[in-house]
């Protein structure tokens, strides 16, 4: 079962799969891990990534495989390859429920207002982001939804900016998934983050370091008070 290249839309599958199994892992690539047997659910995203869950760990996965890549299916055993050759081999001795799932276009998260007029202010002021900072397009998209800001830093490097009001883990998560699909286009790479927010929880900030995006609080009201006095000037 290739994950790709069916002509539609994006080239993915339309349906989500979800296998709950007994199961065996082991990666084979430039480190190896193994999981020994277990129930686990094994989820098969219509981005074509293979995920691997446990009951436990909130929405993190014990192991995956990003795409693009393929998934080989055989009696018995999974192997998930991806472009590099890495490997996500799962040896099945029982499946309990094995279940697909058209979910259909997810419309995204939506911005209230202030995080809205937010984006709209660091828009009309790039340089609150870093020195030199200049706006190229506001909402520029990707394949799994628009980036907030595509900004050139003052070296003339692409950066993707996430904004939201309140910074927390899943909103790194989300500019984490667009740097990946930006970082394969030669016309941008490379591309870094900016993870913008009035607060960002420390927990979301450790994230985000280790992922190499730079963290930015800004301040709305001034922001704000910027724009007043823009509307004032004669």
């Amino acid at each position: 079962m290739p994950l790709g290249g069916d002509g539609r839309g994006l080239g993915y599958p339309r349906r989500v799969r979800l296998v709950i199994a007994k199961c065996s892992v082991d990666y084979v690539g430039r480190l190896s891990a193994h999981l020994p047997p277990a129930t686990r659910l094994l989820m098969v995203k219509a981005d074509g990534s293979v995920s691997i869950h446990a009951d436990d760990r909130a929405y993190k996965p014990l192991n995956w495989m990003s795409p693009p890549c393929r998934l080989e299916e055989a009696p018995g055993v999974w192997r998930v390859v991806n472009k590099a050759g890495e490997e996500l081999r799962i040896t099945l001795e029982e499946i309990f429920q094995d279940t697909s799932y058209e979910l259909g276009v997810d419309p995204g998260l939506r911005k209230d207002g202030v995080e809205a007029h937010l984006q709209e202010l660091l828009a009309a002021n790039p340089t609150t982001l870093g020195e030199g900072y200049s706006l190229v397009r506001r909402e520029y998209m990707t394949a799994i939804g628009p980036v907030d800001l595509l900004c050139r830093d003052a070296n003339s490097g692409a950066v993707a900016v996430e904004v939201k009001r309140r910074g927390e883990i899943d909103g790194v998560e989300q500019l984490t998934r667009y740097l990946e699909l930006m970082n394969r286009d030669p016309l941008l790479a490379p591309v870094t983050g900016v993870f913008a927010a009035q607060e960002i929880k420390p927990q979301a900030r450790v994230l985000a370091t280790d992922r190499g995006i730079r963290c930015v609080v800004v301040d709305y009201d001034k922001l704000r008070g910027i724009e007043r006095d823009e509307l004032t000037l004669f």
